[in-house]
């Protein structure tokens, strides 16, 4: 037990070394949590992200138990950055003819930034267990590409509690942070989970301008404005268009709005730095982006998940909600797009323009008794 606690605390080291700003051991048991993803996948919360309904051989959903896709885990060292950068949160930032890129899409992909950090520990860590005649783990390291609900893992390795819109917030740096986990065979002691935090605040679920939360601790990502914009291939429901605003990809209103990320430290690395041409970008601009233009501008970003023709499809839902007559021409051309999904999104953003532009003539210039 003592040697696996020592080899613990090195493995902290090491991640911490590794430029990672967390680290924590959680069993690799099921939690509570865990029982809860097969009805969330049966109620269609996952909508058209179909990986996560990946199973085994066996029927079993990987994502509800960690034993049905690596049985051979026993715990999981989960890592943590804060990508919080020095910029304006999304609800005090940019004018009606600008759009909003996440904060987290503002700078080069996570997922490239992160595994060779995680790659570097596990390196280390196996080399640490060699030399402890510990033997050679087993080993295998996920940065949200594996069947593991990295956020569950999170909890209970302590680095944050779940809050009620479903991000893991930690006390002392926020909800910015990006997660990394590496499953091992080594059995370690589990880390302490924190307390919720959250008390009676329901500024997140208030917040969401597309009720993507029919209750507290619980998504419907069907209705999530970072799935409508990032996921979703086809035709955004028209029901939910307006609540989108001028968001092109992403969203942050639940992370901005709540009070732990006031004080929410910024991130010294590099890499996170924000590409100052994506922070609240014009929607002209965006809309005049051809595909070479959109490939040159967003690579090696996450917004490339998107695709151009998704990209676009946003962009004309954010310049029908802008208000700005301006557009109308842009949307004009848009309308002629081959894209069914652009085309059909710039008619409705025309529409949804003159029916603004309608209503503040009439009530600029009632008419007379």
């Amino acid at each position: 037990m003592q040697q696996t606690f020592q080899l613990k605390q090195e493995i902290k080291h090491l991640a911490h070394e590794a430029g990672f700003d967390l680290a924590g051991i959680a069993s690799a048991a099921d939690a509570a949590e865990h029982k809860l993803f097969p009805d969330w996948i049966a109620a269609g919360h996952a909508g058209d992200m179909r990986y996560l309904e990946a199973r085994n051989q066996a029927g079993e959903l990987k994502r509800s138990s960690l034993a049905h896709a690596a049985p051979w885990a026993r715990s999981v060292v989960v890592c943590a950055m804060n990508y919080n950068t020095d910029q304006p949160y999304s609800t005090h930032a940019g004018s009606t003819t600008q759009g909003w890129i996440s904060r987290y899409a503002w700078m080069y992909d996570y997922h490239d930034l992160l595994l060779p950090r995680l790659r570097k520990l596990e390196t280390e860590f196996v080399g640490l267990c060699e030399r402890r005649d510990l033997g050679t783990p087993r080993t295998w390291c996920y940065v949200d590409t594996g069947p593991v609900i990295e956020r569950i893992f999170a909890k209970y390795a302590g680095i944050g509690w779940i809050a009620k819109n479903t991000c893991i917030l930690n006390e002392q740096l926020g909800s910015w942070l990006f997660l990394g986990v590496m499953l091992t065979s080594i059995e370690l002691p589990p880390d302490t989970p924190p307390a919720d935090r959250c008390g009676s605040c329901t500024r997140c679920l208030n917040a969401c301008p597309t009720n993507a939360f029919p209750a507290p601790y619980k998504l419907d990502a069907t209705r999530c404005i970072s799935y409508l914009t990032i996921e979703t291939r086809g035709t955004i429901p028209e029901e939910l268009r307006t609540g989108i605003g001028r968001q092109v990809f992403g969203c942050d209103i639940c992370q901005d709005v709540c009070p732990w990320n006031r004080r929410a430290p910024f991130s010294l690395v590099p890499e996170f730095q924000s590409q100052e041409n994506l922070v609240n970008p014009e929607l002209g601009w965006l809309a005049d982006l051809s595909l070479d233009e959109f490939h040159a501008t967003f690579r090696g970003t996450p917004v490339k998940r998107a695709k151009h023709t998704g990209f676009l499809r946003n962009v004309a839902i954010a310049m029908g909600n802008s208000g700005e007559d301006r557009f109308v021409t842009i949307l004009q051309t848009l309308s002629q797009h081959p894209d069914g999904t652009v085309a059909d999104a710039a008619v409705w953003a025309i529409r949804k323009l003159r029916s603004t532009s309608l209503a503040d003539s009439e009530a600029a210039h009632p008419p007379n008794d």
